[in-house]
């Protein structure tokens, strides 16, 4: 073990990948901000009238996701100061 730590520290400090031949990132193009960034959920138990309720569901699947985007978009436009 001491041998292997002593070869370790005279070893030379040079980059362990050689990027010559990666491509340089000439634009953004396509680039989408957030695309993998996950809120953290929170359980809540929130009161919606029965119809409302009623009409998300019967648009699919998902229905509490898509009352969260609709709430999200609320919020987002009100931060911005669009009314």
């Amino acid at each position: 073990m001491r041998r292997e730590l002593e070869e370790l520290a005279k070893q030379t400090r040079e980059p362990l990948v050689d990027d010559q031949d990666v491509p340089d990132i000439a634009g953004w193009d396509g680039f989408v901000r957030g695309k993998f960034y996950r809120p953290v959920k929170r359980p809540v138990t929130i009161r919606l009238d029965a119809d409302v309720v009623a009409w998300f569901k019967a648009h699919g699947g998902k229905y509490q996701s898509r009352i969260n985007e609709v709430l999200r978009k609320h919020m987002l436009t009100k931060q911005s100061g669009k009314q």
